[in-house]
């Protein structure tokens, strides 16, 4: 059967549904990226607290873990639709306790609830898709879920931007310290340096008074006096004391106290608006034929292909399914040596999508960009580039993943970017600067957004067993959740002790290895139906 033949129009709309699960994963996640600078002071988190200010950022990620968890227990046995059902409430109740946190307590226990819907929509809202799509157009339907994600992290980035300007643009410290200069300080610091002149106008007006009020509550003078640090101690402490003084002052702003909240809030419409387009998404087909609902599922499959398809894709599955294994589900399948080799292959590429480096091009972006000479902030940075780079490349995998293949593509990913890591390494090495060095950079988000992150959340949907599906997938998503907390708990000593160019040439050398894993371990799976490729990789 041709794919001009499939209700395309169907396929999409439940697909995207489903796929907004990906959006709300996207924004939940990184939302606490542009909310950190305004919460932090209110809950008066600073340099001298780094657990609290760590644990802010990643008690998310603690409910990521248990959602994965949870989502493998719970999937196989009540469906797909229920739970991705209670991942919307999750979100919503995330998104409305976070902005209504009245401590620290509450605000981190509404944050592991909104990372129990993120564990629960990143393995559930691609396995729905391709357990839905027809076999020839499954891999661009798949891969909408990365797109919601891109889309999800684009529109946390924008949001957070465009509340944070409500109360005005951020003062910088030095802008601060200059406000606040004596008379006979302000002639003799001003008088003589045209740009410190230039650095206390621009923040004349743009500094507000409640803070700065705020600040001369909680410090002497001499303490936000302006002055230059000379040595490397004198620098480490100044970065102290401007933190310090950030806090005290954002603590009182609009921003400080309410701008944050909205942030957070703001994923409460599209939290809701999943939960109730979900409630008319059917179950998937292939759980409901599990469960012995054959009739349910023949109806939704003749939606999407018609009689002869649905009678056809029916008897497939039940082929795929013993007598003995519909309505129940039995965990000790998971110990079968050929279900046991999937699920490696499947840890495998979640753990190799985090650990082929490209947090280290996050994490050094900016650096090139300002050696390239380009004065991108932050998070013009994270919008322009990270953001508009991803979704134009996730486009280019939505039309090549039919096309092209799984495997092509992920190879491309591995000895792409360790072809790309390997020059910017040597750059690092020889301390080259410029435009090509900036050129690299991109090349990798690129590389990156067009292969392993959309190509490995295809893949894991699809080489499960019908049987033990929901189970082992939580297994590949919760080792991807594992590796991305121990990538950012090493990263730092990994940059302290080979510095840049070796994490540059040791990220480059895992994604080598992970290209010849790919290479010699991972069957095609396009254009083959789920049943087709449980067969071939276990053996059936």
């Amino acid at each position: 059967m041709k794919p001009q033949n499939y209700n395309l129009r169907f396929v999409f709309a439940i697909s995207l549904v489903s796929a907004m699960g990906g959006f709300l994963f996207g924004y939940d996640w990184v939302v606490v990226g542009g909310a950190k600078v305004f919460y932090e002071p209110y809950f008066q988190i600073t340099d001298m607290t780094p657990f609290m200010r760590g644990w802010a950022q990643s008690s998310a990620l603690f409910g990521c873990m248990i959602g994965a968890i949870i989502a493998g227990a719970l999937t196989d046995r009540f469906g797909r639709k229920k739970l991705l059902l209670i991942s919307g409430i999750l979100f919503t109740v995330s998104a409305i306790g976070t902005g209504l946190a009245w401590d620290f307590f509450f605000y981190n226990v509404f944050r592991i609830i909104g990372g129990f819907g993120i564990g629960l929509a990143s393995i559930l809202s691609p396995m729905y898709i391709a357990e839905i799509s027809p076999a020839e157009i499954r891999g661009r339907f798949v891969t909408m879920n990365q797109m919601t994600i891109v889309f999800g992290i684009l529109a946390a980035q924008l949001i957070n931007m465009q509340i944070a300007k409500i109360d005005g643009e951020v003062p910088a410290p030095d802008q601060i310290r200059l406000q606040i200069l004596t008379v006979e300080d302000r002639e003799s610091l001003l008088g003589q340096n045209p740009d410190l002149l230039a650095q206390y106008e621009s923040g004349n007006g743009l500094v507000k008074e409640a803070g700065l009020d705020a600040l001369l509550e909680a410090f002497d003078y001499s303490y936000l006096k302006y002055y230059k640090p000379a040595t490397l101690e004198e620098k480490e402490r100044k970065s102290r004391e401007d933190n310090l003084i950030m806090s005290a002052y954002l603590k009182p702003t609009w921003n400080g106290r309410w701008g944050w909240r909205w942030m957070f809030g703001a994923e409460t419409a599209p939290a809701l608006l999943f939960f109730l387009l979900m409630l008319f998404v059917p179950e998937s087909p292939r759980w409901l034929v599990k469960y012995g609902r054959n009739v349910e599922a023949a109806r939704i499959l003749c939606k999407v292909g018609g009689d002869s398809y649905a009678s056809q894709e029916v008897a497939d599955i039940q082929t795929t399914l013993a007598g003995e294994e519909i309505a129940r589900v039995n965990f000790r399948d998971l110990l079968d040596p050929k279900i046991k080799r999937i699920i490696a292959l499947g840890v495998f590429l979640a753990i190799f999508q985090q650990w082929c480096g490209i947090n280290v091009i996050f994490n050094y972006a900016q650096e090139v960009f300002s050696s390239a000479g380009y004065g991108v902030s932050d998070i013009m940075f994270n919008i322009v580039v990270t953001g508009v780079v991803n979704v134009l490349f996730t486009f280019v995998a939505i039309f090549t993943v039919d096309k092209i293949g799984r495997k092509p593509l992920l190879l491309i990913g591995g000895i792409g970017l360790a072809i790309i890591y390997l020059l910017l390494g040597g750059g690092y090495y020889f301390k080259s600067q410029g435009f090509h060095m900036l050129l690299l950079v991109v090349s990798a988000i690129a590389c990156y957004s067009m292969t392993l992150a959309p190509i490995v959340w295809v893949v894991i949907s699809e080489i499960f067993p019908n049987r033990i599906r929901g189970a082992a997938m939580s297994i590949a998503v919760l080792a991807l959740w594992i590796g991305c907390a121990a990538l950012t708990l090493l990263f730092p000593y990994i940059k302290g002790s080979v510095g840049a160019h070796g994490a540059f040439w040791l990220y480059g050398l895992i994604c080598f290895i992970g290209f010849i894993v790919v290479w010699r371990a991972l069957p095609e799976t396009k254009g083959k139906s789920l049943e087709q490729i449980e067969r071939e990789l276990a053996g059936y």
